[in-house]
C-alpha cells in the first residue's frame, strides 16, 4: 500500500528547501586581460559576472567530473581554462552549456586604449570598472525574489598592492552603488569555488572572442549572456557595425 501523505509532505520540504536556497543570489566575477597600458599589453580588459541560485546544479557537475578525472590519475586541482587541456577545456564547456538556463551572464569589455590617464592607475581602474558592472548585476537581481545578494570575486589581482586595491574598491562601491542596494562583497581564491571557476571559464570565451576574434567557446555560452557593456572607441564601434 503506497503512502501518499508521506511521499507528499517529503516532497513539500524539499520545495519548499529549494526555495529557501534560491531566496538568496550569488554573483561570481572574473576578469581576463591585464593591467598593461603600454603596446605590449592586451587591447581588452573583460570583466564577467556569473549570477546563480542555489543548489548550483552545474557545480554539482563539475564537481563529479573532477573526481572523474582524479579517478582516471589526472592530478587536478581545479579548472582553469587558460590552462587546461583542451580535452578537459572542451568537456567543462559541455558541462557549463548543460546549465546555461540556471546562470545569468554579464560582461563589461573595455578597450583600454581609451582609458584616461588618471584612471589607469591600479586603485582607480579594477575598482571603477567592477562597480560599473556590479552597479548593473546589482540592479537586475535587485528586482526579482532575491532576499539577499552575495558577490564573490576571485583573489584582487596585484597581490603586492591588495590591501590597497580591497580598500579602493570597497571606497569605489560606496560611492557607485546606491545605499538601497543590499549585498556582501568577498574576495576568494578561484580554486576553492567552483562558481568561480565557471566565471573563469565564460570570461575567457568573452576576452578570447575580443582578442583574438574565435567565438568558438563564446557562441556555446552566448545564451546566457543578458548584457555585453562596451567601451570601444568610436572607431571600433563603426567597424563592429560593417559587420
Amino acid at each position: 500500500m503506497k503512502n501518499y501523505g508521506v511521499t507528499s509532505l517529503a516532497h513539500r520540504r524539499i520545495l519548499e528547501e529549494g526555495i529557501i536556497l534560491a531566496r538568496c543570489a550569488y554573483i561570481f566575477l572574473d576578469e581576463s586581460g591585464n593591467f598593461d597600458f603600454s603596446a605590449s599589453g592586451s587591447r581588452y580588459f573583460v570583466l564577467t559576472g556569473v549570477s546563480m541560485r542555489r543548489p548550483f546544479p552545474a557545480l554539482r557537475t563539475l564537481d563529479s567530473y573532477k573526481h572523474d578525472l582524479l579517478e582516471a590519475g589526472r592530478n587536478i586541482e581545479y579548472f582553469h581554462c587558460a590552462h587546461d587541456r583542451r580535452e578537459v577545456r572542451n568537456r567543462v564547456f559541455d558541462l557549463i552549456a548543460a546549465h546555461l538556463k540556471d546562470m545569468r551572464m554579464e560582461c563589461l569589455v573595455t578597450e583600454k586604449s581609451i582609458v584616461s590617464a588618471n584612471l589607469r592607475r591600479d586603485t582607480q581602474f579594477y575598482p571603477r570598472m567592477l562597480g560599473y558592472l556590479l552597479k548593473h548585476l546589482l540592479s537586475k537581481e535587485l528586482t526579482t525574489d532575491a532576499k539577499e545578494i552575495i558577490v564573490i570575486t576571485d583573489s584582487i589581482p596585484l597581490h603586492n598592492r591588495r590591501h590597497v586595491i580591497a580598500k579602493a574598491v570597497k571606497r569605489a562601491l560606496t560611492e557607485m552603488l546606491p545605499q538601497t542596494k543590499k549585498y556582501r562583497i568577498m574576495h576568494h581564491s578561484s580554486r576553492l569555488h567552483f562558481g568561480l571557476q565557471v566565471a573563469d571559464y565564460c570570461c575567457w570565451a568573452v576576452f578570447r572572442k575580443w582578442e583574438q576574434g574565435d567565438t568558438t567557446h563564446f557562441d556555446r555560452i552566448r545564451p546566457s549572456l543578458a548584457s555585453e557593456h562596451q567601451m570601444l572607441r568610436k572607431a571600433t564601434r563603426r567597424m563592429l557595425k560593417k559587420k
